[in-house]
């Protein structure tokens, strides 16, 4: 018996766990299986991916269908059933039912629910070509439930090479927010700290860049996961450890061995969603936003994890007002990411069921993408998309760290700033051109230069660019009327600097610095924001030559006091 199961992912980068689980499962129940795994993405060429499926004439092809990749996999399977007859079809995975539907009788079988719950009965079927239409499995249902390893030694040389490796230490969530499938199966299964201890430590003698824990509430169980994160850190490794966390549910004992991890080696994807009260309440998300909000803020001031904070545009009871509150209310409290991304409303998902009670339009395709509610207009639901997609293009990246410091810092408010950026940004056709930080800084240097402070921000945006490893200014912020402003910083640097300093050059190394790094001369007043104090009026500021250990990766930055002949500008 030939089977292919085919597993089509966003980004060549991710992998497919749901294949490893039924690779496991089939041979469980059929040890002569040839089973051949096909991991391909969304943007593979459509027509190669259907001759690279089609080839070798297998018996069966099973497909993991989820919401981003459904309607090429309805495509597949129905162009598929042409090219090859006698092959029968199979699909799986969240969006599985929802394709059931949409597909005609007898094209294909159709499996919901988890691999797990199948029993014999339906491999025994599926050695004697009769499979049915329809079967359900529930790993819930199940009176002994396992979650086995689903990797094998071999898998990470091949099938996972240059991949992220996923892996679930429990099963299900505590939570039933609406607008997600989780929402459907109340409880979680935890597997036993022994089985995963030695599980991962299979994994990481492999040295996987990325290992992606797919626990829908990692910390739901505070001391069970720090006993875990205890047992990462002991691991000889450089892998990146990233969860999904709720922040409503940290021990002062977590933050205490938080604050030790090295730089870049945690990352922890938040759920906060909103901010309202109301909106909250209508979605069932049980938490607490006071305690959720000190948790990001005192992990971001740790400067060691990295956060990746997620709200979602489209929530029932969040009318735009609202909506620009949680923005604000998250963006200040220092989170590396702010991901906004719009309501989906899932076929299965409780929200579904009063989502024409509350006003809801959505896409008729997948993945069911929100146009207008009750509270949002689809004019009003556009605006603050765009306005969403403006600070992905400015925020969620390195470039401009100590600008959007700068501004957490003041009383200012982070939506209405971003509301006058977004319209400078449309005005200068931001989202019909490529993203490069010289365009992001020249929109940024645009939008302040009317501002009483613009002085300090436009040298916080030189200073941010500088550390980024540019060895120039563009022109929006190169000093007026000086071209060879950084030959004559570094001429002077060259007499004034001592012979050796301690932690930043010796002797040998002197001139090596000097030719390598960047220098800019900045006021005692940026040099202050950007926490170093300065005697004089003027001070210099040494970019390079290699790079911090920072979560940014940015720039090796020294501060250079000034002397009464350095000032002036720059």
């Amino acid at each position: 018996m030939q089977i292919k199961l085919v597993g089509i992912n966003a980004r060549f980068s991710h992998s497919c766990l749901a294949l490893f689980y039924v690779r496991n499962e089939i041979e469980r129940y059929c040890p002569e299986a040839r089973i051949e795994l096909c991991q391909l993405t969304i943007n593979d060429s459509y027509y190669e991916t259907l001759l690279r499926l089609s080839a070798g004439e297998p018996e069966y092809i099973c497909f993991s269908a989820a919401v981003w990749n459904s309607v090429r996999v309805e495509a597949l399977i129905r162009d598929l059933a042409v090219c090859l007859p006698a092959c029968k079809l199979l699909v799986g995975g969240p969006q599985a039912s929802e394709l059931g539907r949409s597909l005609e009788p007898g094209l294909c079988t159709v499996v919901i629910g988890d691999i797990e719950g199948l029993g014999a009965e339906f491999f025994a079927a599926m050695q004697a070509g009769v499979l049915e239409s329809e079967y359900h499995g529930s790993f819930w249902s199940l009176k002994k439930r396992v979650l086995d390893f689903p990797y094998r030694a071999n898998d990470f040389g091949s099938h996972l090479l240059n991949r992220n490796i996923y892996y679930e230490s429990s099963r299900g969530c505590p939570f039933a927010c609406s607008y997600c499938l989780s929402a459907k199966d109340r409880g979680v299964f935890h597997k036993e700290l022994d089985q995963v201890f030695e599980e991962l430590g299979q994994i990481l003698v492999h040295q996987p860049a990325v290992l992606r824990f797919v626990d829908r509430t990692f910390n739901d169980r505070p001391q069970r996961a720090l006993a875990i994160w205890h047992f990462l850190m002991e691991q000889e490794c450089n892998t990146l450890f990233h969860f999904e966390i709720a922040p409503d549910r940290f021990s002062e004992e977590m933050f205490s061995f938080l604050a030790r991890v090295p730089a870049g080696r945690f990352q922890f994807e938040i759920g906060i969603q909103s901010t309202n009260g109301p909106t909250l309440q209508a979605i069932n998300r049980t938490m607490d936003s006071t305690v959720a909000g000190e948790t990001v803020r005192r992990l971001a001031a740790m400067e060691n994890i990295f956060l990746h904070v997620d709200l979602i545009l489209g929530l029932p009871y969040e009318d735009r007002n609202a909506f620009l509150r949680s923005f604000s209310e998250v963006f200040v409290l220092g989170a590396q990411y702010v991901q906004m991304g719009i309501l989906k409303l899932l076929p299965g998902t409780p929200i579904v069921s009063t989502a024409a009670d509350q006003g809801y339009i959505c896409c008729d395709w997948p993945p069911y993408t929100v146009l207008a509610n009750r509270w949002l207009d689809h004019g009003a639901l556009s605006e603050l998309y765009w306005f969403c997609e403006c600070v992905e293009r400015f925020v969620n990246n390195r470039y401009f760290a100590s600008f959007w410091d700068y501004l957490r810092s003041t009383d200012e408010d982070p939506a209405d700033f971003f509301l006058g950026l977004l319209e400078h940004s449309l005005a200068r056709n931001l989202f019909g051109r490529a993203p490069t930080q010289e365009l992001l800084t020249d929109l940024l240097s645009g939008v302040v230069s009317g501002r009483g402070d613009a002085p300090l921000l436009l040298d916080l945006l030189r200073h941010d660019w500088l550390c980024c490893g540019h060895r120039f200014l563009p022109p929006c912020l190169a000093p007026v009327g000086d071209e060879k402003w950084q030959k004559r910083i570094r001429d002077e640097l060259y007499v004034s600097l001592p012979p050796e300093w301690l932690g930043v050059y010796d002797r040998a190394g002197r001139n090596h610095f000097l030719k390598k790094s960047m220098f800019f001369r900045f006021p005692a007043e940026v040099l202050l924001s950007l926490a170093h104090v300065c005697s004089g009026e003027h001070g210099v500021l040494a970019y390079g030559p290699g790079r911090d250990q920072g979560l940014n990766k940015r720039q090796q930055v020294t501060f250079l006091e000034g002397s009464d002949s350095w000032k002036g500008a720059p």
